[in-house]
């Protein structure tokens, strides 16, 4: 039996893909695991008829130099500054792309390059579910659903706060700094979002349009024209992401992409309710309520000598991608500090 890594990381997006680079950097031993077949959560690229479509994030932006590099280094093939051409006054998902300072990049092979790129090196394990986590002994230990055990001396839960307080409810008799934290967890929330890939005929014109906000809709937050970051698209492809609140509404509901074309259709034009090909995703957890972001990751020091560590979107300030990176840098390095090893 090969020996228990150093630390485990629950959660394969880029907050959990970031804290491992450091760790591995370090010399430390770690695994990743993640429930979905691929990495990069939120960060997904989806491929319909041979192009692809960013179904999550549509873009990455930030100010953080460290971060910005580690974008451009993963993905030499991209777009400064898209959207360039932006139709509507409706509220983005996240307003302070826009802002003074902040550089937006669009990977040219969807934003699924970032996370891809980050996870080269590191052991990670796809379809793996946790189901419950075992903190009583001298190592923290997750179970699998189906029973598999897996152990190390450190434990790292990047994942949606609800996931994280799920887990964390599952702990009898936690110690008290861990009570805390799923109590601060309690009262944290996540936003969905229901977002839709849409390919059209041959020959439909291209929109004018990078990115339209469409200021009157109470269903759509935004339209994302994806040719338009594509080098020679074989297609005019859209993505549509609805508002939170509707998301919220019609989560369950089966109809929620034909609702969504409908929508597309009389604010663009008949034509985007007409695509020849769809696939639609569910996000049930797409982003942190920013009311309720904190400073920085968590670490808490079990009686065991090991420690369980928390990171993610919520766990920096400004959220999405950039705060997801730099909390799981900043847990990386606390956790490969020689007084926690």
């Amino acid at each position: 039996m090969s020996a228990p890594p150093d630390v485990l990381v629950v959660g394969a997006g880029v907050s959990g893909l970031s804290c491992a680079r450091e760790l591995v950097a370090a010399g430390r031993g770690v695994e990743v695991l993640d429930r979905a077949r691929g990495v990069g959560g939120r960060c997904a690229t989806h491929r319909l008829l041979g192009m692809p479509f960013d179904l999550g994030v549509p873009f990455l932006h930030g100010r953080n130099a460290d971060y910005l590099a580690a974008v451009r280094a993963s993905c030499p093939r991209r777009i400064e500054g898209w959207p360039r051409i932006v139709q509507g006054t409706g509220r983005p998902c996240q307003p302070e792309a826009f802002r003074p300072g902040e550089e937006r990049i669009a990977p040219a092979d969807g934003v699924a390059t970032f996370p891809r790129r980050m996870a080269a090196g590191i052991p990670v394990r796809t379809g793996a579910l946790v189901a419950r986590l075992d903190l009583g002994g001298p190592l923290q230990g997750v179970v699998l659903e189906g029973g598999e055990e897996i152990r190390a001396r450190h434990l790292v839960l990047a994942l949606a706060p609800e996931q994280v307080l799920r887990l964390l409810n599952g702990v009898a008799d936690p110690p008290r700094p861990l009570a805390a934290i799923r109590a601060l967890l309690e009262t944290s929330a996540s936003e969905p979002s229901l977002s839709l890939c849409a390919a059209y005929p041959e020959g439909t014109p291209a929109p004018a349009w990078d990115a339209w906000y469409p200021e009157e809709s109470r269903v759509l937050q935004v339209l994302g024209h994806e040719s338009s970051k594509r080098d020679g698209p074989p297609l005019v492809g859209l993505v549509l992401q609805a508002q939170p609140g509707w998301s919220r509404m019609h989560l369950d509901d089966p109809g929620w992409p034909e609702a969504l074309l409908a929508e597309a259709a009389r604010v663009a034009g008949a034509w985007a309710g007409r695509p020849t090909a769809t696939h639609p995703h569910r996000w049930r957890f797409a982003r942190s309520d920013l009311a309720s972001e904190l400073a920085g990751p968590v670490l808490v020091r079990l009686p065991s000598g090991g420690s369980v560590g928390i990171c993610g979107d919520r766990f920096a300030p400004g959220g999405g991608v950039e705060a997801a990176w730099i909390s799981g840098r900043e847990l990386g390095r606390r956790l490969a500090a020689p007084e926690v090893a």
